[in-house]
C-alpha cells in the first residue's frame, strides 16, 4: 500500500451538530484555507439553511477544503400529513435519516397564529410505556445532535413551517440520549438559531441521571415536564415500566432538587385513560405526589389510541370530571386539546413499528 492509501479518511462533520465556537475550533484544526470565515458559514447554515462556501469569495482550494471537512445536509422528507381543525393545522413530517431510519416531528398550532414544533430525540424508545406507539418499536438508536437540530432546520427551511417554541415530546426519551445537551447548546447559540431557553421544553418519564445532567447544564430558563400518568407505584409500574426502577418516591426527591430558578414551574403531564387512571382517587394521588415538589402545572392529555390501543379515548365529560377533581385538590390544571389524532400525529401516536422489522433484516448481497 502507498502512503496515500494508508491515510485515514476523515468524515465531514455536520455543522448542524456544532455551536459556533465548536465550528471555529474545528475549522482552525482541520482547514488550511478559508478558516477565518467560520462564523459567517455558521450563521448562513443555522439561520438561513444554506452551506455555500463559494458565496463568501473564497478561493477554489478553500471551498474544496470546507466541503471536504464539513457538511450541512437535511434529512429526506418522506411524507407530510395534516389535520385541519378550528385550532389550526396540525402537520406531521416523517423524515428519513442518513442510515435509512425514520423520525417524526409535528407542527402544533397553539392559537394567536403561533405554533410549537414537537421534535424527536430517538428512533424508537426503550421505556416501554403501554399507551405509547413509539414504545412498540423498542429503541433502534439515539439521534445525533445534528439530527435533532436538523428537524428544526427542515421544518423551517424545507417545509416552510413557522414556530416559536420547541418541545422534546416526540419519539424517544430525551434524557436517555447523551447527545441532548449538545443539541440544546446548538439550539440556544446566539450566533445561529438563537432560541430562548424559555421557549424549549424537555419532557421525560423520569430518568434521574438525565434530570441531574440537565440541571448541571446551568440553563436556568429551560422548561422541564414529567410524564406522570399515575400517582401510585402499582398503577404507574403497569403503565410505565420505568417506575419499577425509579419509583415515585425517588422521582419526587429528584424533582424537588431540580430548581434551576426561583420561579420554576414543573410541567406534570397526565395522559387520561378511561378505565385506567381516571377515577377521583387517582386525582387525589396526583395531588399527593405534586404537593412536596413545589410549583407545578398539570397538563391533562386525552389518551390517543394507537395501532394497538389499551383503551378508548376519553369523552369530554370524563376529561372535565377529572380536571374538576384535580382542581378540588388545589392543583392548577390545563386541558390539552387533542390535535392530529386522525393522522397519527397526536401525543403518543408517533412511530413506525415496521422499522424494527426492517432493521433486523440482513443486508442484501452486493451487486455483481
Amino acid at each position: 500500500m502507498t502512503a496515500t492509501e494508508l491515510k485515514p479518511v476523515i468524515e465531514p462533520v455536520q455543522i448542524a451538530g456544532l455551536t459556533a465556537s465548536e465550528l471555529s475550533a474545528l475549522a482552525a484544526e482541520r482547514l488550511t484555507h478559508g478558516r477565518g470565515i467560520a462564523s459567517r458559514i455558521y450563521k448562513d447554515a443555522l439561520r438561513y439553511g444554506r452551506f455555500d462556501p463559494a458565496s463568501h469569495g473564497l478561493s477554489e482550494r478553500a471551498v474544496q477544503d470546507w466541503r471536504a471537512h464539513f457538511a450541512f445536509t437535511f434529512p429526506e422528507v418522506l411524507r407530510v400529513v395534516s389535520e385541519e381543525a378550528e385550532t389550526g393545522t396540525t402537520a406531521k413530517a416523517v423524515l428519513r435519516l442518513a442510515d435509512g431510519l425514520e423520525c417524526e416531528c409535528v407542527l402544533l398550532p397553539m392559537g394567536r397564529e403561533r405554533s410549537t414544533l414537537c421534535v424527536s430525540s430517538q428512533v424508537g424508545c426503550k421505556m416501554g410505556c403501554r399507551f405509547c406507539e413509539t414504545a412498540r418499536m423498542g429503541l433502534l438508536r439515539s439521534m445525533t445532535a445534528s439530527e435533532i437540530v436538523s428537524q428544526l432546520l427542515t421544518a423551517r427551511h424545507v417545509l416552510g413551517w413557522e414556530f416559536r417554541n420547541v418541545v422534546f415530546m416526540g419519539m424517544g426519551e430525551a434524557l436517555d440520549n447523551p447527545q441532548l445537551p449538545a443539541a440544546l447548546r446548538v439550539l440556544t447559540d446566539g450566533s445561529g438559531l438563537g432560541m430562548s431557553q424559555e421557549r424549549i421544553t424537555v419532557c421525560t418519564v423520569g430518568r434521574l441521571e438525565g434530570i441531574e445532567t440537565l440541571q448541571a447544564l446551568g440553563m436556568k430558563r429551560l422548561n422541564l415536564s414529567i410524564s406522570l400518568n399515575a400517582g401510585n407505584d402499582a398503577l404507574r409500574s403497569e403503565l410505565m415500566p420505568v417506575n419499577r426502577v425509579v419509583p415515585l418516591s425517588e422521582l419526587s426527591l429528584a424533582l424537588q432538587r431540580y430548581r434551576p430558578r426561583a420561579n420554576f414551574v414543573l410541567g406534570v403531564n397526565y395522559c387520561l385513560m378511561p378505565g385506567k387512571n381516571d377515577q377521583p382517587e387517582h386525582a387525589r394521588e396526583v395531588a399527593e405526589f405534586c404537593r412536596p415538589i413545589g410549583r407545578v402545572m398539570v397538563n391533562v392529555i386525552p389518551y390517543n389510541p394507537g395501532s394497538v390501543p389499551i383503551t378508548r379515548a376519553p369523552t369530554d365529560a370524563e376529561i372535565d370530571a377529572f380536571i374538576g377533581a384535580l382542581r378540588d385538590h388545589g392543583l392548577p390544571v390545563r386541558k390539552r386539546i387533542t390535535k392530529g389524532r386522525s393522522v397519527m400525529a397526536a401525543c403518543g401516536q408517533l412511530g413506525n413499528v415496521e422499522l424494527r422489522t426492517l432493521r433486523k433484516k440482513p443486508a442484501p448481497p452486493p451487486a455483481p
